[in-house]
């Protein structure tokens, strides 16, 4: 039986402008980072090193030639934030595309893109 969800694979087209997004301008930290010299690397990423559930960031190119069937799309990830006016006036001042902050019938929410448009949500929560 699964207990809890560990990591989840997102495949980028640039592993170093994907890491460099979610360092700096989401405020992620780098848990771990593998590099075999062969064309396969990840680098591990997580809003804290607590953090139970992590992003992998993949190159797409190098798991697409190794899994060729594999669907390479962006999640539909939900982040959650404490303080979202506070983190969506932060990311516009990073020059982070951010969408309105809208009332949903489960709590307020907003969108935002990372350096290769791929969108994400962030719910106050």
């Amino acid at each position: 039986m699964i207990n809890k969800i560990g990591q989840i694979m997102l495949y980028v087209n640039d592993q170093d402008v994907a890491v460099k997004f979610w360092t700096e301008k989401m405020g992620f930290v780098v848990k771990a980072e593998e590099d075999n010299r062969t064309g396969f690397r990840w680098i591990e990423i997580a809003p804290n090193l607590d953090s139970e559930t992590s992003i992998v960031l993949h190159d797409k190119d190098f798991v697409a030639k190794m899994s060729p069937g594999l669907n390479l799309g962006t999640p539909s990830l939900m982040l959650f934030s404490e303080n979202l006016e506070k983190l969506h006036s932060d990311l516009s001042n990073k020059n982070v595309f951010v969408g309105e902050i809208v009332n949903m019938p489960s709590g307020r929410v907003f969108n935002f893109a990372d350096d290769e448009e791929n969108y994400f949500a962030v719910m106050e929560k």
